[in-house]
């Protein structure tokens, strides 16, 4: 039977529970057990979906097409396992689902309340497909206190009631900040969380406390001692210089081997940490450096592109060198020539992203890159923008557009009505509702033999995760190719462009997917791999 690991937070947000949830998971896996992720998020958005970047960061799609938290991204970053829509779940979901067996009449006239069934709803999912895991890692989204969070936290304090004993167990990450004028790390905001915790009825197991500074005995005597916690249990988390670097941190900090005593676990075996210690060398050992230009909407919240820049610095590993990003908001590109921002770099990537806002300036940027031969990435947005820069410029249709901007009389980007999802027809109009209607998860691409593209990958066929609602119209192909851009990727009926490339050109391309979702430290996406290696190509030229 599986045993439980809720990880919860306090004093303030955005202190990495993700990371410590993946990092323990990757620690787990070390020492040979089988060991299943899951985010429980209290806000009330059914998904990340339809949430802007800047509220809520990257919004993480899975294989089977669920739009979920970031943190997802993450846990299969750090455990390779590959995560799905049965992983994440909110409170918007589960009153949805709630609500629609209520006007069922599946609660056969009951008073529907938050005791006992959105708490039981909670439960069943945390339960749920989890016979093949020796351990199962829950982290609750937000800190403790908010009002939101409540129904998770007790169905979390039920669940570890509900279980054999000794099958759960609670870490509760917190902060303990430096006060400059005092020359002391303090003790009390993880004192107030713990309080805070323990009068919900969780009485935390271990205490993972984030400080930029060693923590000194005392400070931990004190905590053990007023958080009723071991004091072996109180694990420092301090800041260390890549996130690859936090599984071995933690061990060496005796994370693991505290949560396995918690569990009354003795005779585990030792972990294997190799390659987490490669990974560690390759990062710190490069041999070079290149700068990669990120051209985007939101580059005021680093956080929106999460997977994309994990993703070049795993192109960084792949080919032993440092991979420095340019931030540069697209906006800024709008007017004035873009070489006084971009002359100097060594690739240009532009991401994807909605809207009208900023798109000239990507389209811009995409412009330069083909005019000046720096290596370019263009992926799903971006691509598009790339494509509109070149039917504008290389076939001379200067009212190209996407009809996602308004109306325009050269349609090279347009609303997607249908397409094919497996043995099914998928239909969305353009009034349908948001959320959930994009064209989500992987499908199939198929690739031209002898395309760069195809040479990239190693194969003709190939599987991409997607998130989108616009797509490339296939009637400009033709002319496009006339002057050397070409779709060297399309769906398997062949009426959609998954990627484009440019001939004549050291390194071109765009593609209609989110590449960036499924690449990982120990295996780098190869599209990611070969922009770097041409990166670094342009390095030598400069």
């Amino acid at each position: 039977m599986a045993r439980y690991v809720f990880i919860t937070g306090g004093v303030v947000s955005s202190l990495g529970k993700g990371i410590a949830s993946a990092a323990l998971a990757a620690l787990l896996q070390a020492r040979g057990y089988r060991v299943r992720l899951r985010k429980l998020d209290p806000y009330l958005n059914v998904d990340p979906g339809t949430m802007s970047p800047y509220q809520h960061g990257e919004c993480f799609v899975t294989d089977d097409g669920a739009e979920t938290d970031l943190d997802l991204g993450h846990y299969e970053r750090f455990t390779g396992r590959s995560a799905n829509r049965m992983d994440n779940i909110t409170t918007g979901r589960i009153y949805q689902d709630i609500i629609a067996k209520e006007r069922r009449g599946d609660f056969l006239g009951a008073t529907v309340q938050v005791i006992p069934h959105v708490t039981d709803a909670i439960k069943q999912f945390v339960l749920d497909g989890n016979d093949d895991y020796d351990f199962v890692l829950c982290e609750i989204g937000g800190t403790v206190g908010d009002i939101e969070a409540l129904p998770f936290f007790e169905a979390i304090r039920q669940l570890a009631n509900d279980l054999p004993r000794g099958h759960a167990v609670f870490i509760h990450l917190t902060l303990m900040p430096y006060i400059p004028s005092a020359g002391e790390l303090k003790t009390k905001p993880t004192q107030h969380s713990v309080s805070a915790l323990r009068q919900i009825g969780i009485q935390p197991d271990l205490l993972l406390v984030r400080a930029d500074r060693p923590i000194p005995s005392e400070e931990r005597r004190k905590l053990s001692l007023f958080c009723n916690v071991r004091p072996s249990a109180v694990i420092q988390a301090l800041d260390v210089s890549n996130i690859y670097d936090v599984p071995i941190a933690y061990h060496q900090e005796g994370l693991d081997e505290e949560v396995l005593a918690a569990f009354g676990i003795t005779d585990a075996p030792m972990p294997d940490l190799t390659r987490w210690h490669d990974i560690g060398r390759a990062i710190s050992g490069h041999e070079g450096e290149v700068t990669i230009a990120i051209v985007g909407k939101y580059t005021g919240l680093k956080d929106a592109y999460k997977s994309l820049v994990e993703a070049l610095h795993h192109g960084g590993i792949a080919n032993t060198v440092k991979v420095n990003l340019e931030w540069i908001e697209a906006e800024s590109l709008e007017t004035g020539d873009p070489r006084a921002r971009l002359d100097w770099v060594d690739g240009v990537l532009v991401p994807g992203g909605f809207g009208k806002r900023g798109s000239e300036g990507m389209i811009a940027a995409a412009g330069f890159a083909r005019q000046h031969k720096v290596p370019f990435l263009g992926i799903c947005f971006g691509m598009q923008l790339a494509t509109i820069e070149a039917v504008r410029n290389l076939v001379g249709l200067t009212d190209a557009g996407s009809s996602e901007f308004g109306e325009t009389r050269e349609p090279v980007v347009g609303l997607m009505t249908e397409w094919v999802k497996g043995n099914q027809l998928e239909r969305r109009g353009a009034g349908d509702d948001l959320g959930g209607t994009m064209r989500l998860g992987a499908y199939p691409a198929m690739l031209q033999r002898g395309s760069r593209i195809a040479g990239i990958y190693g194969a003709t066929e190939i599987m991409e995760r997607h998130r989108h609602r616009y797509e490339i119209n296939i009637n400009y192909a033709q002319k496009l190719e006339q002057h050397g851009l070409r779709f060297a990727g399309l769906s398997p009926d062949g009426l959609l462009p998954e990627t484009m490339e440019l001939e004549g050109h050291p390194w071109f391309i765009g593609v209609q997917y989110h590449p960036e979702l499924k690449s990982r430290p120990f295996a780098p996406h190869p599209l990611f791999a070969a922009f770097i290696a041409a990166a670094v190509e342009q390095s030598r030229l400069v």
